[in-house]
């Protein structure tokens, strides 16, 4: 029952920044790691499809167990920073967790595996514990550590395993901080080093097998920037005993034995081909999987490489010659961005994969149009660390958040012209900034207020291009969203200088290229370096990685001073005429509210109480009440009074708090939210209770002089961990009850419904909805919880419904669905849709 009450909608994430953690199925999904879950990908739908769940620490290896025969994969490995190896297998359309590699002492940073003759599957994984283990999986659940090679004070890390050809004999490849590739091979029951590839000159952070037809070729990158491509195959008896022929130039070659069921085999491994062509650190290689020819499978020699230098290269023999040279490179100019981690090719090789230091994913398709032409593709992208608070606008058609990773970032739906469903993409990133971002407040439709790790509030608006490109993405009216916006004044963009952080707004004027006369006559220093490295985008598709850093900033509009530490918390009321801020505090003095107003940004009021940090602030939907909750396990409830003429702006007066004594919070209170008739307030805390208060308004009409008793309203109710956070749904149930959502620090989301009057000490007045399952819920704490201020679900109200029925989709979509938005210390924000009636 609970599965149909709550579906996921969207999650936004992205790869953790470590080498080898994203792998491309044969069957078209994308797995890569991200935080503490393996994330599985359709690039063809473009949304996340899955998340596992299992992992204690940041997932730091993802593979694919591929097929001999091609088909859809069935299993994939992870390995993580808890030290364990997890074994994925689909049963039912769905991977749970079939079974766990325990034994390594230290973080797992590279697996493989492969299936083995009688389907046992050999995973090969390495560690920063300085040894290679290899398991044996057999379908009886059971895992066997067969070997455990040590390295002493070395780090292998990758691995790569492979079948010897002709043979069932499992061969290993480790390349490690010693510069050089070790090859081992498993007979009778041992793990037997056959020997040690030299010749690059640094660190080998990749390995790869591919194997093509009785041939194995391995390819090995390097931290000396270049890429060596090694030849293995079969010797027969006749050729090793030749004379030494001295007037034939041969590369030399490296043999070694193996004996296999009672027969000794002979192989030679040879340097294939050296490929120079990237200017730093290659971090990855990936070949182009098998394909079908004439109904058999083929290895296409075509061999992908990422590297540190932004670029990705393609690389394959010349048809005559049978030369390795450069096909195709792709990559980044400019931006401030590290380079590439690794890189994936699909199964078709018609698409290629990197992911970067920031985690963004970045993909290139080939051109149908122009022979040999790449060109980006749409992509998934995310925070990659703690999202920390996140804000629907106010109609409701995008969600803003911030994190930890220092930036502010944009999600809408955006609905392809031949595709059913919308999907959600990162459209804006408004805010990179310097500094951990903490908290951030909506100010009307295009604007919004900031808070960092630092002292200042910025507050940032909408720059023209971002509301036009907004329009054609979303199919909401330009017009209509430039009158909203006040386009008349609107700059073009923003930039930020090479060494500031406040983003500076383009105009159209700054736009136009200089003539050649004015290029030569330099006025000032400052003219040979370019401030501005905006350039004005149209879109019609949401933009890759590298337009988002640098062609969607927003302009910073004001900077608010006033507070004496790093921000902690922000609020805007329901007129957007105020907004409420608070900041990390130790004393009483810095733990008082500051009001401002958004018409002049003149700070308004300030309003001391609390002795601690102020952990959240909340208006009521009504605009009369300020509440506050705080790390001193009490919370302030201040009343707006009315302007007169002498004081128009209408200052706030504090009306309610709960003292030492009466606090019924035990702990500190992490959240607090409204009820949308602004009646109740509901309050949650780390002691595991969440308790609504009120009533607020009285039930006459007329305004009482005096200050309304606000009591708790409702049982206390127990959610079995910290809350920490805690939302009203704006519309209430059918029965009239109201919808709660509550979310914990272990991440997962409970939804509560709850009818005033009914309270008791049975607790009969919370009627449990459901929750999040293990799949869908965050890996780590719940960091904010925001309803969708309307009913209906984004992106389908602006979408053609077919059919005559329109009308009735639409309150139909209306009386059954609303969404909620999540921000979790996972590094994701996820978008679920919750079904009332099913409620």
């Amino acid at each position: 029952m609970a599965a149909s009450i709550i579906e996921t909608c969207h999650v936004a994430c992205s790869a953790n920044r470590t080498p080898n953690v994203v792998s491309w199925g044969r069957g078209g999904t994308v797995a890569f790691g991200t935080c503490n879950s393996v994330a599985l990908y359709d690039p063809q739908e473009r949304r996340v499809v899955a998340l596992l769940n299992g992992h204690k620490g940041r997932v730091n290896a993802v593979k694919w167990v591929h097929k001999k025969d091609n088909a859809s994969e069935r299993h994939v490995v992870s390995g993580g920073s808890d030290n364990r190896i997890i074994l994925w297998e689909a049963q039912h359309g769905k991977f749970v967790q079939s079974e766990e590699c325990k034994g390594h002492t230290g973080p797992v940073n590279a697996v493989d595996a492969v299936y083995l003759e009688d389907s046992k599957i050999l995973i090969a994984s390495s560690s920063s514990d300085s040894t290679v283990r290899l398991w044996l999986c057999s379908d009886n659940k059971e895992v066997e550590c067969l070997h455990n090679v040590s390295f002493g004070s070395s780090f292998m890390m990758d691995v790569s395993l492979a079948l010897l050809p002709g043979t069932g004999v499992p061969v290993l490849a480790c390349g490690g901080d010693d510069s050089r590739v070790h090859l081992y091979v498993q007979e009778s029951g041992q793990l037997q080093k056959a020997m040690s590839l030299q010749g690059h000159e640094d660190w080998v952070r990749g390995a790869k097998w591919a194997c093509t037809g009785d041939e194995l070729l391995l390819a090995s990158c390097s931290q000396d920037s270049l890429i060596r491509v090694w030849r293995l195959c079969a010797k027969s008896g006749i050729d090793t005993h030749t004379e030494d022929d001295h007037t034939v130039i041969k590369m030399k070659e490296d043999v070694f034995e193996v004996k296999d069921r009672g027969m000794v085999s002979r192989f030679a491994v040879s340097l294939e081909t050296v490929l120079a062509g990237h200017e730093n650190w290659v971090y990855g290689v990936s070949w182009q999987p098998p394909v079908y020819e004439g109904g058999e499978l083929q290895q296409p020699l075509i061999l992908l490489s990422a590297s540190m230098d932004k670029t990705m290269i393609i690389w394959a023999p010349e048809e005559g010659s049978g030369v390795w040279v450069e096909q195709v490179r792709v990559g980044e100019v400019g931006g401030n961005t590290l380079g590439f981690y690794g890189c994936q090719m699909s199964p078709d090789g018609s698409m290629i994969l990197a992911h970067a230091f920031h985690g963004a994913l970045h993909l290139w398709c080939k051109d149908q149009d122009k022979e040999g032409g790449w060109r980006p593709g749409v992509v998934i992208s995310g925070h990659f660390n703690a999202v920390q608070d996140l804000s629907w606008d106010p109609e409701g058609e995008f969600v803003l958040s911030v994190g930890s990773d220092q930036t502010t970032r944009l999600f809408t739906p955006w609905r392809k012209q031949d595709s059913k469903r919308a999907t959600w993409h990162e459209i804006s990133r408004p805010q990179i900034h310097g500094y951990d971002m903490q908290c951030l407040a909506m100010v009307g439709r295009f604007q919004f207020v900031s808070g960092a790790d630092e002292k200042v509030l910025r507050v940032f608006q909408a720059p023209r291009n971002f509301v036009e490109n907004f329009a054609s993405i979303s199919g909401i009216s330009k017009e209509k969203l430039l009158q909203s916006s006040g386009s008349a004044s609107l700059p073009e963009g923003a930039s930020t200088p090479a060494l500031g952080l406040s983003n500076k707004a383009v105009f159209q004027g700054d736009l136009v290229p200089k003539t050649a006369e004015e290029e030569e006559r330099f006025s000032s220093i400052s003219d040979q370096y370019q401030e501005s490295y905006f350039h004005p985008l149209s879109l019609t598709e949401p933009p890759p990685e590298d337009h988002l850093l640098q062609n969607t900033l927003w302009p910073e509009v004001q900077k608010l001073y006033g507070h004496g530490f790093e921000m902690f918390c922000l609020a805007s009321d329901s007129a957007k005429t105020l907004v409420a801020s608070a900041c990390k505090a130790s004393k009483a003095e810095h733990a008082a509210v500051l009001l401002w107003s958004t018409a002049t940004w003149r700070q308004l009021q300030t309003l001391p109480y609390h002795t601690l940090t102020v952990t959240q602030l909340a208006f009521s939907p009504d605009a009369k009440f300020l509440l506050a909750v705080s790390r001193d396990r009490t919370w302030s409830l201040w009343r707006r009074k009315l302007p007169t003429p002498e004081n128009p702006e209408p200052p706030f007066s504090l009306c309610a708090h709960t003292a030492k004594d009466t606090a019924t919070h035990s702990r500190i209170i992490w959240s607090c939210d409204w009820s949308p008739d602004s009646k109740y307030f509901v309050t949650s805390s780390r002691d595991k209770k969440v308790i609504v208060w009120g009533p607020c308004v009285p039930e006459s009409s007329e305004e009482p002089a005096f200050p309304p008793e606000i009591k708790p309203c409702s049982s206390i109710l127990d959610v079995g961990d910290s809350a920490t956070a805690v939302a009203f749904c704006p519309s209430l149930c059918s029965d009239r009850s109201y919808l709660l959502a509550v979310g914990l620090e272990c991440g997962q989301i409970l939804l509560y419904r709850w009818r005033p009057g009914q309270e008791g000490a049975s607790g009969s007045d919370w009627i449990s909805g459901g929750g999040t399952d293990t799949l869908q819920s965050h890996t780590l704490a719940v960091k904010r919880l925001r309803w969708r201020p309307r009913a209906g679900r984004a992106g389908l109200e602006n979408g053609e419904m077919d059919g005559p029925s329109d009308t009735e989709r639409k309150l139909e979509e209306k009386s059954s669905w609303v969404q909620l938005a999540s921000a979790g210390a996972d590094h994701s924000v996820k978008i679920f849709n919750v079904n009332k009636r099913a409620l």
